[in-house]
């Protein structure tokens, strides 16, 4: 119930005014997006390659509904990269792109030009990017932009959303040598023809879908904050003796800094998901839908200092 009423809230103008307006909204926005400029990013990049991690970084912006808007984002990727690669942190840093936010909705061959631009770009820099997944309407449009991609940039990667009924289908296609694929558990409200919808069935199937990607000759990138499914990901890399640089976990910038800091401690690969852009309030709000429990931190820094 609170997830819905978080997720409701995410496309309220009303809701967005008041939170953008709150006296200490700022301190809040901050720990879990890196800030609106490109500069901003690249100082967050800094300071988690110094720490030991890997990150990937997203320019948030999906309500794209022109070709214009769409040549700005990509033109933002470019700039990124370049700096990225100017400021010596690539490959530790990469891009995540969603291609609604390069046309996808209205001219997928635009967003498929846009996003062969900065895979290209990713490849000069010596990176690469991951293609974001959103909700279930965008999945084949997505997957078929990413085998495109793949023939000229192999190490392009996929996300996948274990509360998909399909997505055991698509992990065992996927699961094959070079293959790079995010598997989370999926942030977008989604009827119950196709998503699982209790917490237990959604960690049944992100255990099941871990399990077909473990196995498999591809690269997986186990993202979650669930202390239980990390534990579960440490375990399998044992059973199917894969060291760790045959896999990594991922975690959101802002959460669970010190369990991040953990893994990489032990050898791991972790990689913090960095946002940044004027339009944070949507991907805020889906955060605080995939993990409640964000709410409280939230709500108390919206009335106080401390």
């Amino acid at each position: 119930m609170l997830r819905s009423v978080i997720l409701a809230a995410s496309r309220s103008s009303q809701v967005e005014r008041l939170v953008a307006t709150a006296p200490y909204s700022r301190d809040v926005v901050r720990r879990f997006v890196a800030g609106a400029a490109t500069d901003d990013a690249l100082r967050a990049t800094r300071v988690l390659v110094d720490d030991g991690l890997a990150v990937t970084l997203d320019h948030l912006g999906e309500d794209t509904v022109t070709p214009e808007q769409a040549t700005a984002t990509r033109d933002e990727y470019l700039r990124l990269l370049k700096m990225l690669a100017g400021a010596g942190l690539t490959p530790a840093a990469e891009v995540s792109v969603k291609l609604s936010a390069l046309g996808q909705m209205f001219d997928e061959e635009l967003a498929y030009d846009n996003a062969r631009a900065i895979c290209a770009a990713a490849d000069a820099a010596g990176t690469t990017v991951t293609l974001d997944m959103e909700d279930h309407t965008t999945t084949d449009s997505t997957l078929e932009v990413l085998g495109r991609l793949r023939k000229d940039f192999p190490s392009t990667g996929a996300v996948l959303q274990a509360y998909l009924r399909r997505t055991e289908s698509d992990c065992r296609e996927l699961a094959y040598a070079g293959s790079r694929v995010r598997l989370c558990k999926g942030a977008y409200k989604e009827p119950e023809s196709v998503a699982y919808q209790s917490t237990r069935e959604v960690d049944r199937s992100y255990v099941r879908c871990m399990n077909i990607l473990m196995s498999g000759d591809g690269y997986p990138m186990l993202a979650t904050h669930d202390p239980r499914m990390i534990a579960i990901g440490e375990d399998r890399a044992r059973w199917f003796d894969r060291g760790p640089e045959r896999f990594e976990f991922q975690m959101l910038y802002g959460i669970r800094p010190e369990e991040q800091a953990r893994l990489a401690g032990e050898g791991y690969t972790v990689r913090t998901y960095v946002p940044y852009g004027d339009q944070w309030y949507g991907y805020l709000m889906r955060r605080l839908a995939e993990r409640p429990a964000n709410l409280v931190f939230f709500g108390r820094a919206l009335v106080s200092k401390k």
